[in-house]
Formats: structure tokens, sequence, C-alpha cells
């Protein structure tokens, strides 16, 4: 079972939904400053590893989570995702493609265009930090849905 929270860029949403689903974050209060920056890859996506489905870890029902930058290409990543699991003997049934893009303060896109685009992390990362602390309760929101999602889909098998 893979599971890939997919954004824009894989830097910032598709990186804090897979911590919150894996409990590098919390899911009961907005996590500090420090926490975001001890997150593995958080703001640190290259544009180079657009496309690139990047392996966060194993949650506790055995799922496989993943975070994918696609930026406008999502009908050619998805696909060819797919195709390449299919040709490894992974079924679409499963595999879960969620979207990460929720309902994001303003600030949290200036900061990542400032942080990856012209590499002024100092100065972008702290901006998408406190975005993402503003939308925090819909990524949780987001994950928890999910999560129901795929113990449902445990259940059956």
């Amino acid at each position: 079972m893979k599971l890939f929270y997919h954004c824009y860029g894989g830097a910032h949403t598709s990186v804090t939904c897979a911590s919150i689903h894996l409990n590098y974050l919390p899911n009961d209060r907005i996590p500090k400053t420090c926490e975001f920056k001890a997150i593995p890859f958080y703001d640190k996506m290259e544009n180079k590893e657009l496309g690139k489905p990047v392996y966060m870890g194993r949650d506790d029902m055995g799922w496989d989570i993943y975070v994918v930058g696609m930026k406008d290409g999502k009908n050619v990543v998805i696909p060819a995702i797919i195709s390449y699991l299919n040709a490894n003997n992974v079924s679409r049934r499963e595999v879960l493609f969620v979207s990460a893009l929720v309902q994001l303060h303003p600030i949290t896109a200036i900061g990542g265009i400032v942080s990856r685009r012209l590499g002024l992390a100092f100065i972008g990362r702290p901006m998408t930090i406190w975005g993402i602390r503003r939308s925090y309760p819909h990524l949780v929101e987001l994950v928890n849905k999910v999560k129901q999602n795929i113990a449902a889909k445990h259940d059956s098998y």
C-alpha cells in the first residue's frame, strides 16, 4: 500500500501532511517553528526533484508514505507513477494520491518562491512556516480524513 501526498513543489504542504500522518508533527496542536525545521525535507526539495516520489516513512497500518511535487504536471506525473508501480506488480487498488493543496495563507506561496526559486531560504523558510502554521488545522483535517479512509480500506481486506 502506497500513499502519495502531492502539492505544487513538494516542499511544504505535502511534507507537512506526510509528517502529520507519520506523527512527526502533532495532530492536536499547532507545532512550533523548531518542529517544522526538524522534519525531513521541509522546504528542501529542489526543482530537479519534481515528479519524483520521496519516501517519508511507513505508517502504523503498513502504508508507505511518499511526497511528490508536481507543479502543473499532475495529469502526467500520476499516470507515470501508476504505470511504474503496475510494472512492478503494485495494483492501482494499493495506491492512493492525495492533494495537499488546501486553504493556504498566501504568505506560504510567497515564502516558497523566496526560499526555493530565489534560493533565499533564510528569508523564505520562516515565511512558509508562518503561513503553514496559519493553515495547520486544515492540513490536520485532511490527514485525519485520509487516515479514516485508509483504515476503512484496511478493514475491507
